[in-house]
């Protein structure tokens, strides 16, 4: 199973993801509770606002959406964290993975990707359909800075609910490091997601001393070696 574009619109994804959502006790949000959320969010835009979503993962690398516009952003009080814990995907019952999430605390830097006004509604269905599967997530406006104009705007974002019975942000770095080492689910191994995330870090130019410490933890317990400079070809998955 893969996360692109075409999987998402025509439902593939979604089904996929949710019989294994149910498979391991996750209850999935329905069509209708994703609706809501997304009206909700283009129901409280900031006036002025243009139609940006900020990326900080996957989303980096994978977009699988359409958009007009991008630019290299920064967002204040939140962190890039693999705080997610995750039986599906990037992991499995016996041995759940770690996806990214932005939590408390911090400052993050990543991708804004502005879409055309008159593509909102396709293009912001299948970004719920891929990141609110399960209401992990609470979208929200966050203000973000231009990295190369200083011009400063507000985006939609995803941020970490830390009530959600699957928050894993207080895992130490080593055991953390373990499970993404080792853990692997429909979409690849939960490896292949952070390699693919300090990939895009470098080819944006962006530095993230977290990540790259957690890579090269990863490695030396997989037994790839300390460097985490370099890295595998992008996939199509998320």
């Amino acid at each position: 199973m893969a996360v692109d574009r075409e999987g998402i619109k025509s439902g593939y994804f979604q089904r996929m993801a949710e019989e294994s959502m149910r498979e391991n006790g996750i209850v999935p949000l329905s069509d209708a509770e994703r609706r809501l959320s997304r009206d909700a969010i283009l129901a409280s835009r900031p006036v002025g606002a243009g139609l940006w979503v900020f990326g900080y993962g996957s989303l980096m690398w994978n977009p699988a959406f359409h958009y007009v516009e991008k630019c290299r952003a920064k967002l204040f009080g939140y962190h890039r964290s693999f705080c997610l814990q995750t039986p599906i995907g990037r992991g499995s019952k016996d041995f759940p993975g770690l996806v990214l999430g932005l939590d408390r605390g911090g400052s993050v830097r990543g991708v804004a990707f502005r879409i055309a006004e008159e593509a909102a509604e396709e293009e912001l269905d299948i970004i719920w359909a891929r990141e609110m599967l399960a209401g992990s997530y609470c979208p929200r406006w966050v203000h973000l800075l231009d990295e190369e104009t200083g011009a400063r705007f507000r985006a939609i974002s995803f941020v970490m609910r830390r009530e959600c019975d699957r928050y894993a942000g207080d895992l130490d770095r080593d055991e953390a490091a373990r499970r993404i080492a080792h853990a692997a689910g429909r979409l690849g191994p939960c490896r292949e997601y952070l390699e693919n995330t300090v990939l895009a870090l470098h080819e944006l130019g962006i530095a993230d001393g977290p990540m790259h410490d957690l890579l090269r933890r990863v490695r030396v317990i997989a037994g790839g070696g300390e460097g985490a400079g370099e890295g595998p070809r992008l996939t199509e998955a998320s």
